[in-house]
């Protein structure tokens, strides 16, 4: 529990529940992780949540309920934006549905805070809070014996449960959010924040540790419809990105937060850059083969899905043959020494704040050609059984799929003339428009 945090993107964290579980990549240098296992092992809130492992401290997968803290927000009288569940995930899976409950209640009944909540797991949170709208929608009694008996409980007061019927959900003055490192997790995850976004939540994404790319267009769930057109998904409503600190940190390429910065400012989305984290500018050139923590970033010129833009953690100083092709040096100084400008300017997005300007015409049409390498291959043997078609051929033929960005149809064309096509057409579309800021 900390009314006040080092955090760039809140003011307090409440931590009503500890405890988690590795889930992918993005959990493996976990902060919340590694405190439990160290200097809190012996606090009665993280006392035994860690087993001990070569690689350091690691999850047991055991949760627990903090009941001290629980109604810490409701005396708080000045507003805050305040993390939910930092040292842990409100909806991992041994968190029982009672506890969840009552932090709601919580949340609920304290609209002069901004709770900002996160989690690995939105499957479930959708799951939650579909069913907390069928209740609020049609099931009064269920939701008064859930969510008013909870609030009742927390604050020790019956009134507070009437309350709680009264106020307008979803909840205003709670934004949900999920975390994505990569595109892969982007694109399993995002799907049932589109679906929150849909009942009316704020939704937003932490890219951090970003350690891959992500085409924020781009998700698992709804590339293809159920008329075999591309569908565009539901943007993110906040996104948050940064770089990986602590001793084992991974390097970030300086491409990935770029390119999340300018699809937000492209669709009005704020964005908060919060640090490089360990990795930043080398703190000055040295003689070649010199030995230390440096790392490649490949130039993202040239990048394709079969060779995106990658990074590399290299032991000495790079030669020159190292930088062919315009790669750039990183080290690892440090979260301090590295900062979080990025191009020279701090971004501090939050929702609600003016959007940033809009790139040019041919900045659209390079994401686009990213996004058609990115999703075209998946999506092949997809149309193929949408279509009905036979997914055995070798040459992959679309049959008459009309793609979901303009009038034109394709078909029969094989998958590499397809993308050629796409390129082309969207490319001559946007050059049509005359407007540089289309």
């Amino acid at each position: 529990m900390a009314d006040g945090t080092k955090i760039e993107w809140t003011d307090a964290t409440w931590n009503p529940i500890t405890g988690c579980s590795v889930v992918s990549p993005g959990c493996t240098n976990c902060y919340a992780m590694k405190l439990a296992g160290t200097r809190l092992k012996h606090h009665p809130s993280r006392e035994g949540l860690t087993r001990n492992s070569k690689a350091g401290p690691v999850w047991t997968g055991e949760v627990r309920f903090n009941p001290q803290w629980l109604d810490e927000p409701l005396r708080w009288k000045k507003p805050r934006m305040i993390f939910v569940c930092a040292h842990g995930d409100l909806f991992a899976e041994g968190v029982p549905d009672e506890w969840i409950d009552q932090i709601f209640a919580v949340m609920a009944l304290a609209p002069q805070h901004t709770f900002q909540v996160l989690t690995k797991r939105p499957e479930r949170m959708r799951d939650y809070l579909q069913e907390m709208a069928r209740c609020f929608e049609h099931d009064s009694a269920e939701f008064s014996r859930r969510w008013g008996t909870a609030a009742a409980e927390v604050t020790g007061s019956p009134c507070a449960a009437g309350a709680i019927e009264d106020i307008p959900w979803p909840l205003p003055n709670v934004w949900l959010g999920t975390s994505a490192e990569d595109q892969d997790r982007y694109s399993s995850r995002w799907p049932y924040m589109e679906e929150l976004q849909e009942l009316g939540w704020l939704t937003w994404l932490s890219a951090e540790p970003l350690l891959g790319r992500i085409l924020l267009r781009v998700t698992g769930l709804r590339e293809v419809g159920p008329d075999a057109r591309v569908h565009q998904s539901s943007l993110p409503q906040w996104v948050v990105a940064g770089g990986e600190s602590g001793p084992n940190a991974r390097p970030m390429h300086p491409y990935w937060p770029r390119q999340l910065r300018d699809q937000c400012a492209d669709a009005g989305v704020p964005f908060h850059f919060k640090q490089w984290g360990a990795w930043g500018k080398p703190t000055k050139p040295r003689p070649s083969g010199t030995p230390g923590r440096f790392a490649l970033a490949a130039s993202p010129e040239g990048a394709s899905e079969f060779w995106p833009a990658h990074v590399v953690e290299i032991g000495h100083w790079p030669r020159q043959i190292d930088l062919f092709g315009g790669a750039t040096v990183l080290e690892h100084v440090g979260k301090k020494a590295a900062g979080r400008l990025l191009d020279g300017i701090e971004h501090n997005g939050f929702p609600g704040d003016p959007p940033m300007t809009p790139r040019s015409g041919s900045a659209h049409v390079k994401d686009f050609e990213a996004f058609v390498a990115e999703t075209a291959p998946k999506l092949h043997w997809k149309i193929y059984q949408d279509l009905g078609a036979d997914p055995s051929r070798s040459n992959g033929y679309y049959d008459g799929w009309q793609h979901g960005f303009g009038e034109a149809s394709f078909g029969p064309l094989p998958l590499p003339q397809l993308i050629d096509e796409m390129k082309a057409s969207v490319t001559a579309k946007v050059r049509a428009l005359g407007d540089d800021r289309q």
